[in-house]
């Protein structure tokens, strides 16, 4: 089947997935993500605010949606705590405008691409099959990839002068072959990404997208494609997401049917002879899953437990403003780093961690209402699913340049189900 891009608003998104393999060559990812959310949201605002005027392949596919409101009023939230941090910590008014900067790179586009998705007229299958050629990209470049540690070439190709506009670090700007796992000193993969787990992620919202993809060969070619990106990464986050965002999305229409209501109480009666050893079975899994890569999984605790006794005692409701350097026991990774969650708390309080709750919250449960129906909820489930389970490992803000695709899905699904309801005229 051809998908060809019908309008603008489709080129761009349509191409600037295409082009992602050459972006990462060259260092610009980082630069992309956030100047492609500016244009399409304020492309968008100028569809809303020409209305009739604006010519017919652009114009608004209706109102903006509640969620998409509850995102952009989230955000807005984040960048008023994130300027009352700084005031009650004294950081500056260059560190507050340096971070300021930093949430239109991030934080901020958690609003902007669901906006756009809402508002511009972008079919889905322009997103899959640009998602489609990333992978076909992925698979030609694979072989390179996997040979270079055993031919001799190095981890680093080169660092983009682009890193000169600042960013979390210079792995943004970098473009690896692979890299060395310092716990086994073995190579791990990580693509297009800035490090392995976050590849693994990407991994899995690329089989979200094959799913949908109807084109056999192309469906094929995004499989294939996650596939290598997961297992190559040797993240453990990844194999869970694999399973779980693509089975559950799919098994929620169940619930609407009386048998497998009966089905399920029966497993649960089973439980009361069975569930010890299950429970048994489930400890011993967890651990294992843990020791996999237990220096991770202990510095990962400690600074979630640092992150939380320093935001119930110092900055309940605000936060400190800004990661803060970590002690040697965590191998001065930033408190506030590693758990979108903790991170919050930690940098923007009680507030910010209720900024992003409440709309991941309706967003997730949009998602879950809508897959229960029918297949149209199953890919926005699953990017729900895939970005809550990425919070718990990773700080979502600074990955947002890269789920940009996932994102205007979300906003396309609640203008959808926006669509549904009967009171429209």
């Amino acid at each position: 089947m051809n998908v060809t891009p019908a309008n603008p608003a489709e080129r761009i998104v349509y191409r600037t997935q295409a082009l992602t393999w050459a972006f990462y060559g060259i260092g610009a990812l980082y630069v992309v993500g956030p100047v492609l959310g500016w244009i399409l949201a304020g492309l968008a605002g100028l569809s809303l605010y020409l209305g009739p005027a604006i010519r017919p392949d652009l114009r608004a596919t209706g109102r903006i949606p509640p969620v998409v409101w509850a995102w952009m009023l989230g955000m807005v939230v984040m960048l008023v705590a994130l300027w009352v941090g700084h005031v009650n910590w004294s950081y500056g008014m260059g560190a507050t405008i340096k971070s300021t900067i930093g949430w239109a790179k991030g934080w901020a586009l958690m609003a902007l691409f669901p906006l756009a998705g809402a508002v511009l007229p972008i079919r889905r299958e322009v997103y899959v099959r640009g998602q489609m050629k990333i992978a076909l990209w992925t698979l030609i470049l694979t072989p390179i990839l996997i040979a270079a540690p055993y031919v001799g070439l190095p981890e680093r190709i080169f660092t983009s002068p682009l890193k000169a506009v600042g960013g979390p670090g210079p792995e943004y700007f970098s473009v690896f072959f692979f890299t060395w796992d310092p716990a086994s000193w073995t190579p791990r993969w990580q693509f297009y990404a800035p490090w392995s787990p976050f590849a693994a992620l990407l991994g899995v919202v690329l089989a979200l997208f094959a799913l949908e993809e109807r084109d056999k060969r192309w469906r094929t070619i995004g499989l294939t494609a996650a596939m290598v990106m997961i297992f190559a990464s040797k993240s453990r986050m990844g194999l869970v997401g694999l399973v779980a965002c693509t089975v559950v999305p799919r098994a929620m229409p169940l619930i609407a049917k009386s048998w497998a209501w009966k089905v399920g109480a029966g497993i649960a009666a089973s439980f009361a002879v069975i569930g010890p050893a299950v429970a048994r079975i489930a400890s011993d899994a967890v651990r294992t899953f843990k020791d996999a890569r237990a220096d991770s999984t202990r510095v990962r605790a400690t600074l979630q437990r640092i992150a939380g006794e320093r935001w119930r005692n110092e900055a309940f409701w605000f936060g400190h403003g800004r990661p803060e350097p970590g002690p040697h026991i965590v191998e001065y990774m930033p408190i506030g780093s590693h758990h979108t969650w903790w991170g919050l708390l930690f940098v923007k309080g009680l507030v910010g961690f209720l900024a992003l709750l409440v709309p991941m919250l309706w967003q997730t449960g949009l998602a879950l209402v809508d897959a229960a129906r029918g297949p149209r909820g199953r890919l926005p489930l699953g990017i729900m699913m895939t970005l809550i389970l990425l919070s718990f490992g990773e700080n979502v803000e600074i990955e947002a340049y890269m789920l940009w695709p996932g994102l205007m899905i979300l906003g396309l699904h609640a203008r959808e189900m926006a669509d549904d309801r009967p009171d429209r005229t």
